[in-house]
C-alpha cells in the first residue's frame, strides 16, 4: 500500500507535516534551553534543537548543510559545551538567574523580533523565491574549496575552536590538593 501525496484530511503533503513537526520541535527545545534550571538539561534540549535544524535542513534538499550541522553543532560545540559543564560547575543553577531579571524587556524584544519576521515572511514570494534558490552540494563545494577568499574563515573557526578546547582543560584542570 503506498501513501497518498496529500494527507486526505489535512490537505498538505507529508514533507509539510514533517516540516511542522521539526519546526515545533525546535522551537519546543529552544524553549525548554532558555527556561530550564538544570543546565545539563539545558544542554541536552539544545542538542535537540540543533538536530531538529539538522532536519530541516535536509528537508530543505541541502543535505550536505543537515550534515555539517550534526557534525559540527551536535557533534562537537554541544558535546564540548557539556563536558566544559560539567567539569567546571555544579549541576544546578543558582536560584535566580541572569536573564530571569531581565524577563521583560526579553519579552519586549521577543514581540518586536517576531511582528519583524512575521512581516519580511508576508512580504517575500515564495514561490519566486524556491525557483531562484537551489541548494546544489556540487556547487556549493565547489565555491567554498576552490576559493582563496574562503580558506581564512575555516582557519579563523579552526583556531576558536582550538582555543575553546584549551580554554575548556585549563578550567577542568585540579590543582594538586586544591579543591575536589
Amino acid at each position: 500500500m503506498t501513501l497518498p501525496e496529500t494527507i486526505p484530511i489535512l490537505g498538505f503533503g507529508w514533507d509539510d507535516l514533517l516540516f511542522m513537526g521539526l519546526a515545533a520541535a525546535m522551537l519546543g527545545a529552544a524553549l525548554l534551553v532558555v527556561t530550564m534550571r538544570d543546565i545539563i538539561r539545558c544542554g541536552l534540549a539544545m542538542i535537540v534543537c540543533f538536530g531538529a535544524l539538522a532536519g530541516i535542513y535536509v528537508l530543505m534538499g541541502a543535505p550536505l548543510i543537515g550534515a555539517a550541522q550534526v557534525i559540527v553543532y551536535i557533534g562537537a560545540i554541544s558535546v564540548l559545551i557539556l563536558f566544559a559543564i560539567m567539569l567546571t560547575q555544579t549541576k544546578d543553577a543558582p536560584r535566580v538567574l541572569v536573564f530571569q531579571t531581565q524577563s521583560a524587556a526579553a519579552a519586549v524584544a521577543s514581540i518586536i523580533i517576531a511582528v519583524v519576521i512575521a512581516l519580511a515572511v508576508t512580504a517575500t514570494d515564495w514561490g519566486e523565491l524556491s525557483r531562484r534558490l537551489r541548494l546544489d552540494t556540487n556547487v556549493l563545494s565547489a565555491e567554498l574549496f576552490t576559493d582563496p577568499g574562503n580558506l581564512l574563515p575555516f582557519e579563523v573557526i579552526g583556531v576558536l575552536l582550538l582555543a575553546a578546547v584549551i580554554g575548556g582543560v585549563f578550567l577542568a584542570k585540579r590543582e594538586p590538593g586544591g579543591p575536589p
